[in-house]
């Protein structure tokens, strides 16, 4: 993984979450919601939260008095996140006052045996240590807590991101950006999960695998998404600032001439693991 591989600024916030986030998380946010929920935690950490699709989708969930801690790495997706919070002037949701805090989660700034349950829905690919963020959130979970993430599986089995990948390639063909493949996809082999979530000190671990469909108005919508709502657009741009048009044109020539124009759709698969003890 690149440095810029974790750059989400400028105009990318508002583009992954007014396209991105439809296309690819809400599905699985309101599953991620419904898991967490459905522990009944009286205290909940949220990392690499993003832009909040699963913040709001689960603070309506939570009983009241149940304190949020809302954390992201990245400040901008962090404010982005909190204009979008569709709730009180307060960013209360259901009797919740979600507390909104920049934190690394490889050094979470919380107590021991804080929370109930510590979640992070699709960041953990982008963890320098896998390992020590997984082992930081054992160590703020309260005795029987639980750690749920989610990850995607490798780029075959999601299907726009892995042509996107292709097209771009077509554009720079010495030097092909490979963001996709590298970071959000590649982190997939769940052996190596298994084993990183164990040598943290989780004793309990469940890993199951999630196949659902992405969909989008348009194949160009699905275009702009990956190539400027991402950080794919940094690796574009570092090539040359010039083509980044043409590398949008390029996937949705390639996505149309798969799917058609629009309606598309396309499978998209991740795994989703919860871990405790």
């Amino acid at each position: 993984m690149t440095e810029s591989d974790k750059l989400f600024a400028g105009s990318i916030p508002k583009l992954y979450d007014t396209l991105m986030v439809p296309l690819i998380f809400e599905a699985y946010a309101a599953d991620t919601a419904e898991l967490v929920a459905g522990f009944s935690p009286g205290a909940v950490l949220e990392t690499a939260a993003g832009s909040g699709v699963v913040t709001r989708a689960l603070a309506p969930r939570l009983r009241s008095g149940t304190r949020y801690v809302v954390t992201d790495l990245n400040q901008p997706m962090l404010d982005y996140a909190t204009t979008r919070q569709r709730d009180s002037a307060d960013g209360s949701s259901n009797g919740i006052g979600i507390e909104w805090q920049q934190a690394d989660a490889l050094k979470l700034p919380f107590e021991d045996a804080s929370f109930d349950v510590v979640f992070c829905q699709f960041g953990a690919m982008f963890f320098p240590d896998r390992t020590a963020g997984y082992a930081e959130a054992r160590r703020v979970l309260k005795p029987g807590g639980r750690f749920v993430f989610t990850v995607w599986d490798r780029i075959e089995d999601n299907v726009f991101a892995d042509e996107v990948t292709s097209a771009v390639a077509e554009i720079f063909p010495q030097d092909p950006p490979r963001f996709l493949a590298r970071t959000p996809h590649g982190y997939h082999d769940i052996a190596l999960i298994r084993s990183d979530v164990s040598r943290a000190g989780f004793t309990r671990i469940e890993i199951a695998t999630r196949e659902k469909t992405s969909r989008s108005p348009s194949a160009r919508d699905v275009a702009i998404a990956y190539c400027q709502g991402t950080p794919l657009r940094n690796e574009i741009e570092a090539r040359d600032a010039n083509v980044l048009q043409a590398a949008t044109d390029r996937a949705a020539q390639v996505i149309a001439s798969r799917h058609g124009e629009g309606p598309v759709a396309g499978k998209i698969q991740a795994h989703v693991i919860v871990a405790a003890g």
